[in-house]
């Protein structure tokens, strides 16, 4: 049953995408319609998530959040966490992998609405983009979210952090950054048909003061992500 849940689920998941890309294409000149779409889209289907699935989210530490803006540093374990993130902040920009903006639609969606793509492998011009692209995004007070391991990891991997978040940090050094714990992995796999019914958690934790640079930041990132996370696994509630 929890499979024909998850598959129906899924194939909801995608119609509903495709119905709100193409609402988008006639109010596509306009960054508010797509934000508004945005929220609609991810709305609806997290509805969906808790009636079909039975799967709910859980966001644990909103007071820690200082005013706007500040960078988001998440533990990355499934794409719930990617839209759980954007529906909970006004207008955020998210730093991706290049290639992301490179699907049609939906990469033309990503640079319509401001995110951040970052692609050390092109050299010095590419992170002097990103650089100006993120601070950018800070002068219009957007919270600016990254996943420092820079892709989803199952939960009890051993960490991997890159150092993205610290080019972020760099380019915007008064910013505070936001650690993010959380255990999504254990109820959204990567199949269609990975996805278990419980109560997943995202938890907030207190920001760290800016002025952290380089190993210094991705290391006190890590000691407080890592072990939070694990608590989250420990005490999570799977259904079965």
């Amino acid at each position: 049953m929890i499979a024909v849940r998850a598959l129906v689920f899924s194939l909801f998941f995608y119609l509903w995408g495709t119905v709100i890309m193409l609402a988008a294409l006639p109010v596509a000149w306009s960054r508010g319609a797509l934000w508004w779409l945005r929220r609609v889209w991810i709305r609806g289907f997290l509805a969906v998530l808790r009636l079909v699935v039975g799967l709910r989210v859980e966001i644990r530490g909103r007071a820690h959040l200082p005013p706007e803006p500040f960078i988001v540093a998440a533990k990355h374990q499934s794409m719930l966490e990617t839209f759980v993130l954007g529906a909970l902040f006004d207008r955020p920009a998210f730093v991706l992998k290049r290639e992301l903006t490179s699907i049609p639609v939906f990469g033309w969606y990503l640079k319509r609405v401001g995110m951040v793509p970052i692609d050390r492998a092109r050299g010095p011009s590419a992170l002097r983009r990103m650089h100006t692209a993120a601070r950018a995004c800070a002068a219009e007070r957007r919270p600016l979210i990254i996943f420092p391991e820079g892709t989803r990891r199952a939960p009890g991997a051993p960490p991997d952090y890159k150092r993205g978040l610290a080019l972020v940090a760099r380019a915007t050094p008064d910013l505070p950054v936001v650690p993010v714990a959380l255990n999504t992995g254990l109820f959204w796999g990567k199949g269609l048909l990975d996805k278990r019914p419980g109560v997943t958690v995202i938890e907030i934790l207190p920001p760290l003061a800016p002025g952290l640079q380089g190993d210094a930041l991705l290391d006190a990132v890590a000691a407080v992500i890592e072990p939070a996370s694990a608590r989250l696994a420990d005490g999570s509630s799977r259904g079965r």
